[in-house]
């Protein structure tokens, strides 16, 4: 069963700017959706609208018709990668992997890096380890969506084409929504890509649409 995410009349003001005006988006279950903008058009504050973090002046927020609220609380529904690290670093990975129930020999044939730090903490790691950690729980737990801001900052570009793959597997079990400053590579990925420009959201269908919108 498709199960289908959709994010409508999205206004925010801060102060007299007007960030986001009448904001309408849709994920499907198995489907990437890309989202671009430039620097401070409102992509982060958008994901915050749709997780419950940030409140707007209006939002609709549908799942399969029917209206939700306070996504954060729903981690059935939908898991959020914010652009910082967001698990406590005292944590294990052991106690991570158990909290998020999913299977750390599996992670590891994945990312054999991590081979023998199953007891270690996540502020033992690297940053671009511990990103990994939190990418993968994202992507891989047992939520019908999941939101990635900025998920290949940072990475190398054999880490990329991991979190790359993990991406298109995931999006087997779920709908994902990604937002990267990479925008060849969230091109690449996409099923459906969403421009976001003063302050509304375009559907585009190729590169020629991003270039008419100003954006490349």
């Amino acid at each position: 069963m498709i199960h289908k995410l959709e994010v409508d009349s999205v206004v925010l003001d801060f102060g007299p700017r007007r960030v986001l005006s009448d904001v309408y988006m849709k994920f499907e279950t198995g489907k990437v959706t890309g989202l671009l903008g430039k620097n401070g058009n409102g992509k982060t504050c958008l994901m915050k609208i749709i997780y419950g973090q940030l409140q707007p002046n209006s939002k609709s927020i549908r799942f399969d018709e029917s209206h939700v609220a306070e996504l954060y609380k729903r981690p059935d529904l939908l898991l959020y990668l914010p652009q910082f690290n967001f698990i406590p670093a005292g944590l294990s990975l052991k106690r991570i992997f158990s909290d998020f129930s999913l299977d750390f020999q599996v992670f590891e044939k994945f990312f054999p890096e991590f081979n023998s730090k199953y007891t270690t903490t996540l502020k033992t790691l690297s940053g671009g380890q511990r990103r990994i950690i939190e990418i993968y729980m994202v992507l891989m737990s047992n939520s019908k969506f999941a939101m990635l801001d900025e998920p290949f900052s940072h990475q190398s570009p054999l880490v990329i084409e991991k979190i790359t793959e993990l991406i298109n597997q995931a999006k087997n079990n779920k709908g994902i929504l990604v937002t990267d400053h990479m925008y060849q590579t969230i091109i690449e990925i996409s099923d459906h890509l969403y421009l976001l420009a003063n302050g509304k959201t375009h559907l585009t269908k190729c590169v020629e649409d991003l270039k008419f919108l100003g954006y490349v």
